[in-house]
C-alpha cells in the first residue's frame, strides 16, 4: 500500500471525474493535487469531496484503510500549474471531452515535467496518436479511461500511444491495482477504445429494437437489469458463452450459425433523433423525471447499489 511519503499524484480538472480520482488516490495513501485554473472550482471541488468522503465513512462505504480525515488531509488544491506539477510521479488529465483543449493542456505539461512523470488521461474516445502528437516525452504518455463514475466502478482501460514505453504502461498498471481499481490493457488504438465499443453495440441494437416496436423502452431496459446483467456483473460474454455449452467449441458449434442468421438481421447505424428519441425519453421520464433533483437522487441510488455490489463480488470466493 502506498503511503502520504510517496511522490503526489496530480489531478488536472475539477470536475465529477477529477474528484473522483482524487478519492481513490486518497484511499490508496497517495498524496494528491488537484488543480483548476479557477480558485473557486477547486474550493467547491474540496467541499464536495468532503461530504462525499463523510457520507461515504458514515455507510460503511469509505474505500482504503484510512479515515475519511486521515483521506482529506492527503488532498489539496493548487491553481498554479507550475506549482501543481512539482514533484507529481502521475499526472490525470480530466479536462472536458475537447481534443484541442486537452492537446493545449499536455502541450503545456509536457514543457514542464522531467522524464519520470507519467502524463494519463481520462478520455472516453480520444485516440492517444492524436492527443500526444508531437510531444518531447510521448513515450511517458497514455490514456487512462475510467468507468463513471469511477469511484464505484473499478474498471479502467489502459490505452498506449503507438510510442508509449511498455514501462510506463507497466507503471500505470501498477499504480491503478494499488488504489483498487482493475486496469486492462488495449493492446492498440481503436476508435472507442474496448468499453465504449460494447456499450455502443448493444444501444445500438436496443435503440433499433425500441424504433421497430419489438419492445417497449422500459422492458428493454429489463432484459438488460434483470437478464444479461446480472451475468454481466460477474463474468464477460465469452465466459458466459463457454458456461453455456460444454465450453467454446462446443457453443460455437451448436450456435454459432444461428448467431450469424440473427446478426445478419441487424439494420444500419440508427440516427438517435426524431420520434424514437421522444419515445425513449418519455419512457425514461416516467422512471427518472429529467430535472437535476430527480436525476441526482436516482444517481445516488445507482451509486448505493453499485458499491453493494462492489462489496458481494469482494466476498466471492477467488476465481
Amino acid at each position: 500500500m502506498a503511503t502520504s511519503a510517496a511522490s503526489p499524484v496530480l489531478i488536472v480538472g475539477s470536475g465529477l471525474i477529477g474528484r473522483s480520482w482524487a478519492m481513490l488516490f486518497a484511499s490508496g495513501g497517495f498524496r494528491v493535487k488537484l488543480y483548476d485554473i479557477e480558485q473557486q472550482q477547486i474550493t467547491d471541488a474540496l467541499e464536495n469531496i468532503r461530504k462525499d468522503m463523510k457520507l461515504l465513512e458514515q455507510s460503511g462505504s469509505l474505500k482504503g484503510s484510512l479515515s475519511a480525515e486521515q483521506q482529506l488531509s492527503l488532498i489539496s488544491g493548487c491553481s498554479n500549474i507550475q506549482e501543481a506539477v512539482e514533484g507529481a510521479m502521475h499526472i490525470q488529465e480530466c479536462v472536458p471531452e475537447d481534443l484541442e483543449l486537452k492537446k493545449k493542456i499536455f502541450a503545456q505539461l509536457d514543457g514542464i515535467i522531467g522524464d519520470g512523470v507519467i502524463l494519463s488521461s481520462s478520455t472516453s474516445c480520444l485516440l492517444p496518436s492524436k492527443l500526444f502528437a508531437g510531444l518531447v516525452h510521448v513515450k511517458q504518455c497514455l490514456v487512462a479511461h475510467p468507468v463513471n463514475p469511477p469511484y464505484y466502478v473499478p474498471l479502467v482501460e489502459l490505452v498506449p500511444h503507438p510510442e508509449t514505453a511498455p514501462a510506463t504502461v507497466d507503471r500505470t498498471y501498477a499504480l491503478m491495482q494499488k488504489i483498487g481499481q482493475s486496469p486492462v490493457r488495449v493492446l492498440k488504438e481503436v476508435d472507442g477504445f474496448v468499453l465504449n465499443r460494447l456499450q455502443y453495440a448493444v444501444i445500438s441494437e436496443a435503440w433499433r429494437l425500441v424504433q421497430e416496436g419489438t419492445v417497449s423502452p422500459s422492458d428493454l431496459d429489463l432484459v438488460m437489469s434483470h437478464g444479461l446483467g446480472l451475468r454481466y456483473a460477474f463474468m464477460g460474454p465469452l465466459e458466459t458463452m463457454h458456461l453455456n455449452a460444454e465450453g467454446m467449441l462446443s457453443y460455437c458449434d451448436r450456435y454459432g450459425e444461428s448467431m450469424k442468421r440473427v446478426l445478419k438481421t441487424f439494420g444500419p447505424i440508427p440516427e438517435f433523433s426524431g420520434a424514437t428519441v421522444e419515445k425513449v425519453h418519455q419512457a425514461m421520464c416516467v422512471k427518472v423525471p429529467a430535472d437535476p433533483e430527480h436525476l441526482a437522487a436516482r444517481r445516488q441510488w445507482r451509486e448505493k447499489c453499485l458499491m453493494r455490489l462492489a462489496n458481494l463480488k469482494s466476498q466471492m470466493p477467488s476465481q
